[in-house]
C-alpha cells in the first residue's frame, strides 16, 4: 500500500505558498505544481482549535461541541477550562485506519494533549504544559525523543518585543521537529502520518506587521521584514529532507487549518453591550481595558455578555439556564434577532462600513452539542479582533 503524509501549516495562508513565495519555495512549489491546489473555507470558527479536529475527523464544530481554546463551565459566569484531546469523543483519521490495521505517525495535531492510545506513535501538541509531562505515545518514546534530541519543544513565547529571541527559538524549534520526524519515520512502522508544525503560526503572530505591506504599522526596510520569507524557506528545506526518506510514491497533502491578515485594532464587545443597554454594572470600572469579572456585573439587570478574541462570543442571560438569567428562553430568539441586527450596523471609528458577520449556532451547524455560545461575531469580517474589556 501507497503510504501518505498529510503536512500540517498551522495558519500558511493560500496565498504565501500560491503566489507570494512559489518561486522560493521548490520543494513546496513543485508539490503544489504537480498535484491539485485548493482553497478552502476554514471551520466555524477559524481558528487552531477547532479547526485540526474538525479536519481530522469530518466532524463539524458543533458535533464535537468544541468551539475555541477557552470554554464556559455549564451555570457559571466566569469559570472556564482549556479544551482538550479528552474532549475529542469522535474518531481522528487514525483511529479510522488503526480498524483496518495501519500505523500512524501522529505529531502535533491539536488538541492531543494528554496523548491518547494509537496504533502507532503520538506526540502531543502545542498546548502541552511542558516536556515534563507525559506527551507520548507508547510512553517509552517520551525517553527515546529526549535521549536523542534533548527536551521537546512544543511552543515558544512569541507575544513579546523580544524579537532577536524570537527567531532563535522558533528556528530551533523547527528543525527539532523536523529531526525528531525524519527519525521516526526511517526508524518507526508506519502507513500514515500526519504533522502540524506551530512554528508557521507563531512567525506570523510574531512578525506580520514587519512583513505585510497592508499592515497599518508596515515600516518599509524594516529589521524584520524578511524573517517570515526566510521561515518559508525553512520550513520547504526541512520538508525536502523530510521527503527525501520516505517512498516516491507516498500520497502527500498540504493542509492548513486558517490563513492570516493584517489586524486593525479591537473592538470591545462588552462597552458596546453596556452602552446599548444589554448588560448592566454594579459599578461602572473606572480603569481602561478592565476585565469583565463576574462580580461586576449587575446580573439581575443584563440580558447579554461577550467574550474576546479573534472573533467574539456572545452569551444571552438566559432564564433558568444561567444562575442569574432574567431572559425567558421563549424570549431568545427575538433578543438575538434584535442583536444582530444592531451589531451588524456598528461602522468602524471613523465612519467606515464594516462587515460584521453574526450568526447564531444552529445556522452553523446540523448539531450542536456542548456549551455553545448564543451567537458568533465576527468584526468586520475578521479585520478587528473583539475586546472582552471594558472602559
Amino acid at each position: 500500500m501507497r503510504k501518505a503524509i498529510v503536512i500540517g501549516l498551522d495558519c500558511a495562508p493560500p496565498r504565501l505558498l500560491y503566489d507570494e513565495f512559489r518561486d522560493e519555495l521548490s520543494v513546496l512549489g513543485e508539490i503544489i505544481d504537480r498535484g491539485a491546489r485548493y482553497i478552502l473555507k476554514s471551520s466555524h470558527p477559524p481558528i487552531t482549535i477547532p479547526a485540526w479536529a474538525v479536519m481530522a475527523t469530518g466532524k463539524t464544530p458543533g458535533e464535537l461541541g468544541l468551539y475555541g481554546f477557552r470554554h464556559r463551565k455549564p451555570g457559571s459566569y466566569g469559570d472556564i477550562y482549556i479544551a482538550n484531546s479528552r474532549f475529542i469523543r469522535e474518531p481522528p483519521i487514525w483511529v479510522d485506519l488503526a480498524r483496518k490495521g495501519y500505523w500512524s505517525i501522529v505529531v502535533g495535531v491539536p488538541p492531543s494533549y494528554p496523548p491518547k492510545p494509537i496504533r502507532g506513535y503520538l506526540i502531543s501538541d502545542f498546548i502541552t504544559p511542558d516536556h515534563t509531562k507525559q506527551y507520548t505515545w507508547p510512553a517509552s518514546l517520551k525517553e527515546e525523543i529526549e535521549r536523542l534530541y534533548g527536551p521537546y519543544i512544543f511552543d515558544v513565547l512569541y507575544r513579546s518585543e523580544e524579537k532577536d529571541r524570537i527567531i532563535r527559538e522558533l528556528w530551533e524549534m523547527t528543525i527539532q521537529h523536523f529531526n525528531v520526524l525524519h527519525y521516526l519515520v526511517k526508524n518507526k512502522k508506519w502507513d500514515f502520518l500526519w504533522f502540524v508544525e506551530i512554528g508557521v503560526d507563531r512567525v506570523h503572530h510574531a512578525f506580520w506587521k514587519y512583513w505585510d505591506k497592508e499592515h497599518p504599522k508596515y515600516e518599509s526596510g524594516n529589521k524584520y521584514e524578511h524573517v517570515i520569507p526566510e521561515y518559508y524557506k525553512l520550513i520547504d528545506k526541512l520538508i525536502g529532507d523530510l521527503l527525501s526518506s520516505v517512498p516516491k510514491d507516498t500520497l502527500i497533502f498540504i493542509v492548513s487549518d486558517h490563513g492570516a491578515k493584517a489586524m486593525k485594532g479591537a473592538f470591545a464587545i462588552n462597552q458596546w453591550l453596556e452602552e446599548n443597554g444589554y448588560l448592566k454594572f454594579k459599578k461602572k470600572p473606572e480603569k481602561p481595558c478592565t476585565d469583565l469579572k463576574p462580580e461586576l456585573v449587575d446580573w439581575e439587570h443584563t440580558k447579554a455578555w461577550g467574550w474576546g478574541g479573534y472573533y467574539s462570543r456572545i452569551f444571552i442571560n438566559v432564564k433558568g439556564r444561567e444562575p442569574k438569567g432574567i431572559v425567558p428562553p421563549e424570549k431568545v430568539p427575538d433578543l438575538i434577532m434584535e442583536l444582530k441586527d444592531e451589531l451588524r450596523k456598528i461602522k468602524g471609528p471613523n465612519g467606515e462600513p464594516w462587515k460584521n458577520l453574526a450568526y447564531t449556532p444552529d445556522e452553523l451547524y446540523p448539531v450542536v452539542k456542548g456549551d455553545a455560545p448564543d451567537m458568533f461575531l465576527y468584526i468586520d469580517d475578521l479585520n478587528w479582533r473583539a475586546a472582552g474589556t471594558v472602559g
